[in-house]
């Protein structure tokens, strides 16, 4: 883990952009969207398929498989997708909160609690620093999950047009 910091920086080792960067990238929860685009849609596919297990019998209830197996598998594939969903949700906002802390000029930080909040201000060279690693790490992390969402946009609108044309 990179634990760089500059020499005249106030913020503790842990609030600091770089270092949180580093320890969402190196997170267990984070790391699977730095992957390859297969290894990132492997755990995608993994997500929604333990989510079968509480959606299928749910939806087995209302949508008995003998007789409506088309209307189970809508259902029970959409109801396994919320799970996709909140994971990627809290995946966007955890890479989101950290790019705005990299690509804006001052950091806020909290000295000991809530009460003593402080902000500094980025010298040049850690502010290019930062917007570089924002443009080349981030925001291709950013435009993944965006393309996931739009993905699941896609298949819950092909989803309700089967749903009505039987």
């Amino acid at each position: 883990m990179i634990r760089t910091s500059v020499s005249n920086c106030p913020v503790p080792t842990e609030q600091q952009p770089l270092n949180e960067y580093e320890e969402l990238k190196n997170s267990w929860f984070f790391r699977h969207t730095t992957s390859s685009w297969r290894n990132y849609l492997t755990k995608i596919f993994w997500i929604w398929g333990w989510s079968w297990l509480v959606a299928g019998p749910v939806t087995a209830a209302s949508f008995p498989p003998q007789k409506h197996i088309v209307h189970f598998i809508l259902c029970g594939s959409a109801a396994a997708s919320v799970m996709v969903v909140l994971v990627l949700v809290r995946l966007y906002l955890g890479w989101f909160y950290v790019r705005d802390r990299l690509d804006n000029a001052t950091v806020f930080y909290e000295e000991s609690g809530w009460y003593d909040g402080q902000t500094w201000t980025k010298p040049l060279e850690v502010i290019t620093r930062d917007r570089l690693i924002v443009t080349y790490e981030i925001k291709p992390i950013l435009q993944r999950l965006q393309i996931t969402f739009a993905a699941l946009a896609f298949m819950y609108l092909t989803g309700t047009i089967i749903w009505h044309l039987n």
